[in-house]
């Protein structure tokens, strides 16, 4: 007699080799979801003019939230960490503070009040301290943009690293901290890659689409511009990340082009300021001169602005191109 269709189809020849084939679409389901998994969520908050246009990368692995940079001031900050938990309801459990501007670390004492970790490379914590009083003097002093008392106080990085260090995330993924070997646009210099998605989050070593803050690093309580340095770091990133560069300012792009953009723009900063000390001859000596120096910075501002028409903020240059000058006068 013929068995009904359903015993014929769970037949003994046929439920021998049934559970084998389902083993195998299970292991190849399971690989094909561990490799095509979601990754967690770069996003980007930046302050306003006041805070410099500041970026402050974070990402969103789906269990809690790490930040790149605490911006300029404990109000920015604050803001800050009230746009990310206006977007998701991951606690915010570390920032990364990529390198030595205030930009990047006079919002800790928000993040440290809230029971954050605040995490940076030694060499990075070590520069805060010459870097706050150095920058303190020139918002209070000189710029009289604040008085001692409302200019943000430094806090101490709680979590040091040197080299590389990897952070592993309530979700499993990862983030790899990279401490460059050379100084860049400071003295020192932490690059950030989400390692799911390949992207890097760079701090102020990449301006896209942006002029660039030329001062350098606060090293024994004086700027030392380190262009060759800085392109030396730009050469590091494509072995480091496969996605997009997330500059301190600016505008997102893949690593090739921040590089070449990036390498281009130094160059370019560094022979029109060789350029114009030439052109000026023996009027150089003005640039030693308080009263007559920020005509010459400001010149020097608007070559850049027309060799980069397309560029935000060139206000950085006439501002932050001072020391280089100085160091090319230098015998």
């Amino acid at each position: 007699m013929t068995a009904p269709y359903s015993t014929r189809f769970f037949s003994p020849f046929r439920s021998q080799r049934r559970p084998r084939a389902l083993r195998t679409l299970t292991a190849i389901a399971l690989t094909f979801a561990s490799i095509t998994s979601w990754a967690g969520a770069v996003q980007v908050f930046t302050s306003d003019a006041a805070g410099f246009n500041t970026h402050s990368v974070w990402y969103d692995d789906g269990q809690e939230v790490t930040v790149v940079d605490a911006q300029f001031t404990p109000a920015h900050a604050e803001a800050l960490l009230a746009s990310i938990r206006g977007q998701t309801k991951s606690p915010v459990t570390r920032v990364v503070v990529t390198h030595p501007n205030p930009d990047k670390f006079n919002g800790l004492s928000v993040f440290h009040a809230q029971g954050i970790e605040s995490i940076a490379s030694a060499k990075t914590a070590a520069a805060v301290p010459d870097t706050d009083a150095y920058k303190r003097h020139f918002w209070v002093k000189i710029a009289k943009a604040f008085t001692d008392a409302t200019y943000p106080r430094a806090e101490a990085i709680k979590t040091t690293y040197s080299g590389q260090h990897r952070i592993t995330l309530k979700s499993g993924e990862t983030i790899t901290l990279f401490e460059l070997p050379q100084p860049g646009i400071s003295s020192n210099q932490t690059v950030v890659r989400f390692d799911q998605t390949g992207d890097l989050a760079v701090g102020d070593l990449v301006h896209t689409h942006t002029h660039a803050w030329l001062e350098g690093g606060i090293v024994n309580g004086k700027p030392l511009p380190t262009l060759e340095g800085w392109k030396a770091g730009l050469a590091e990133l494509p072995r480091l990340g496969t996605g997009k560069v997330y500059g301190g300012r600016g505008v997102f792009v893949p690593v090739a082009q921040a590089v070449a953009e990036q390498t281009a723009y130094l160059d370019k900063a560094d022979a029109v300021v060789t350029g114009y000390l030439q052109r000026l001859g023996s009027r150089a000596s003005e640039l030693s001169d308080p009263a007559r120096q920020g005509a010459h910075h400001q010149a020097i501002q608007a070559e850049m602005a027309k060799a980069f028409p397309s560029h935000a903020m060139p206000d950085l240059v006439g501002y932050s191109v001072y020391e280089l000058v100085q160091q090319k006068l230098a015998p």
